[in-house]
């Protein structure tokens, strides 16, 4: 048998010829780019030949490079199935996903039902841990998080467009002291997410009041409990539509109908190597087609 070049070298040609960068490979494989860099070039001395085009400080592969990834990377992919499979017993998939709890409970949960349905063998591990998409790759799989926008170096699908809303309970538009404008607020509480922090800001500026200032902002990592609150009366939240809609409590109304597209999105995040396991790509796969 032939002898061949380390299996480590491989990877690291097939991470850098997919993700087009030497700094996203070795993110991806836990490496620093020297290291990583090394591994390349001991591929290219193996082989005799160089793999990628030399541009300054990127890397393009080239037309021997392609060939090779061609026809190596399915088979690292297949070995890579092979070990997930014997890992999992060969009849049980597992996925170690991060969810905002509000989320998790409006939009993914009444939905996993027919996940389960489809694919009996996954099984889902789900955390509410902040500060998931650092911990990627670490403990977690995958996340789903909301943010204005993901770090370019992980694969990305952008759930959602949505608006903010200013919730509060009916009370306060009723009676003699109903909240009639904008203005008003500044004789009231505003609640605010620690994920959310610029909604305020941005339906401000929207309604043409950017130096509006409430009587207090409270702080809150609920949205379950931000809702909760705005409904006993503490505060008015600053949320999305969609945590009003899927809400339907009847104790709570939307304050001012002005459209202000939220600086915030629904985003499924992973880190791309992950997309190589196969629960990972089940999941994503089935929450795009659902549209959840």
């Amino acid at each position: 048998m032939r002898r061949l070049p380390p299996l480590t070298a491989l990877e690291a040609f097939v991470q850098v010829a997919r993700l087009g960068s030497v700094k996203a490979a070795a993110e991806e494989l836990a490496l620093s780019t020297p290291a990583l860099s090394r591994r390349v070039q001991a591929l290219e001395r193996f082989i005799g030949r160089p793999l990628f085009d030399r541009k300054h400080q990127a890397l393009e592969i080239n037309a021997e490079g392609q060939r090779l990834l061609d026809d190596i990377a399915p088979a690292l992919d297949s070995l890579s199935q092979a070990l997930e499979n014997i890992q999992s017993g060969g009849n049980q998939l597992r996925l170690r996903l991060a969810v905002m709890p509000l989320f998790a409970t409006q939009r993914l949960f009444p939905h996993l039902g027919e996940l389960r349905r489809q694919h009996p063998q996954l099984h889902i591990d789900i955390e509410t841990t902040p500060y998931a998409v650092a911990r990627l790759g670490e403990g977690l799989d995958a996340a789903i998080v909301l943010a204005k926008d993901i770090d370019p170096a992980l694969y990305a699908h952008e759930l959602d467009h949505d608006e903010v809303y200013l919730i509060g309970r009916k009370a306060l538009l009723e009676g003699p002291h109903a909240l009639t404008s904008p203005q008003e607020l500044a004789q009231h509480t505003v609640l605010l997410h620690r994920d959310m922090v610029l909604a305020f800001d941005a339906w401000k500026t929207a309604v043409g009041l950017p130096d509006l200032q409430p009587l207090a902002i409270d702080n809150y990592d609920s949205g379950q409990l931000m809702l909760e609150a705005a409904a006993q009366g503490l505060g008015v939240a600053v949320m999305h539509a969609s945590h009003f809609n899927e809400a339907a409590d009847s104790r709570l109304v939307r304050l001012f109908p002005t459209y202000v597209e939220s600086p915030y999105r629904y985003f499924f995040v992973c880190r791309p190597r992950a997309l190589q396991t196969r629960a990972v790509r089940i999941f994503r796969d089935w929450l795009v087609a659902a549209d959840i």
